[in-house]
């Protein structure tokens, strides 16, 4: 389980997150929503361990994020919205870098490594430089180095950005089979109908303040709308407004 207690986080006298308190149960996809600026990436980074925060602190199952870091950290898999990979590096060499940190068998390492290149459909170029890579492919690759350990837990940042249909279709798979596995997916996104369609349970930050917590159905129920989509309920809680048709 994740656990998150009571986390706040200032930038001088701005409060980009402000005392979230949350749990990601085993086997669980939960989502997390919200406007732009609202404090999403910000608790993400903490959750990995990128960000101390000011007061609180994140647990991953029994160990402490800022006690002990490194087992914390191996039970995770995380994909930042901006990520960065070695360019000079090929797609494989990458994926035998990151396992390497990991201190995983030698053994098992280059089997795993080929299962994701192909999982990826990046079989034509693991022995290319990165840099030549599309901005989907380099999104996929580091898919497959977050997975290359196995993780207990995947922290995904906008994971749908610059992947084409095809790269879309196989990370819901992926997603539904580590669910099956008892394995959790915590995914912050902007794509409220991927959201409904994956998510066991989400939660609404704005301000730095979780607002809405609960599966769909029980965020309509919050909102109070029947039947409406999952981004009705967001721009109705996030008192966003609705915007009517333009004639420019």
């Amino acid at each position: 389980m994740i656990r998150i207690e009571s986390v706040t986080k200032l930038f001088t006298d701005f409060k980009a997150v402000d005392s979230v308190s949350l749990e990601i149960k085993e086997g669980e996809l939960f989502s997390l929503l919200g406007p732009n600026g609202a404090g999403k990436t910000t608790l993400m980074k903490m959750i990995v361990g990128l960000l101390n925060p000011t007061s609180g602190n994140v647990f991953i199952d029994e160990h402490g994020i800022l006690k002990e870091p490194v087992a914390a950290k191996r039970l995770m898999g995380y994909i930042p919205d901006r990520p960065f990979v070695y360019e000079k590096l090929t797609g494989r060499e990458y994926l035998l870098f990151v396992a390497n940190m990991y201190h995983l068998d030698e053994n098992n390492v280059e089997k795993r490594a080929h299962e994701l290149i192909e999982l990826f459909s990046l079989a034509n170029f693991e022995h290319e430089l990165i840099e030549g890579y599309s901005h989907g492919m380099k999104q996929r690759l580091v898919f497959a180095s977050a997975m290359i350990h196995n993780p207990k837990y995947l922290i995904v940042d906008e994971p749908m950005v610059g992947l084409d249909p095809r790269g879309i279709t196989l990370l819901k798979a992926i997603f539904r089979s580590m669910r099956k596995k008892g394995r959790a997916i915590l995914m912050s996104t902007h794509d409220l109908h991927v959201a409904e369609q994956l998510s066991d349970r989400v939660g609404i930050i704005n301000e730095g303040r979780i607002i809405a917590l609960g599966t769909p159905q029980e965020l309509r129920e919050q909102a109070d709308i029947k039947g409406g989509t999952l981004e009705s309920v967001f721009l109705k809680l996030t008192h966003e407004d609705t915007i009517e048709d333009l004639d420019l």
